[in-house]
């Protein structure tokens, strides 16, 4: 099953290594991964322009992967919208203590 990572990117500093550590620990649980991180756009581009690519990778997965900071990301939080209104497996990052 492929699944989608979202979380924050745009106010977190260490976005890069929250995504490789949730990529890393999907994969070892079986999971084929789609992490948005890897992708690069021109650096015209909008949060807009982001969103619509990374809804299109979301289409691509069956499921998504919310981090634990995801409330903190407008984009993170449209993508759990668009996730439960495509009908999509929702799954949570533990929190930890």
């Amino acid at each position: 099953m492929k699944i989608y990572i979202s979380g924050s990117i745009s106010n977190n500093p260490n976005y890069k290594e929250d995504f490789e550590r949730a990529e890393k620990k999907l994969k070892s649980d079986g999971y084929e991964v789609i992490n948005p991180t890897m992708v690069e756009l021109p650096p015209s581009c909008t949060h807009e322009d982001y969103m619509k690519v990374d809804f299109a990778l979301l289409d691509l997965a069956e499921g998504i992967y919310l981090l634990s900071n995801y409330e903190k990301s407008k984009g993170a939080c449209m993508e759990y919208g668009y996730a439960l209104a495509k009908d999509k497996i929702v799954l949570f990052e533990k929190k930890e203590c």
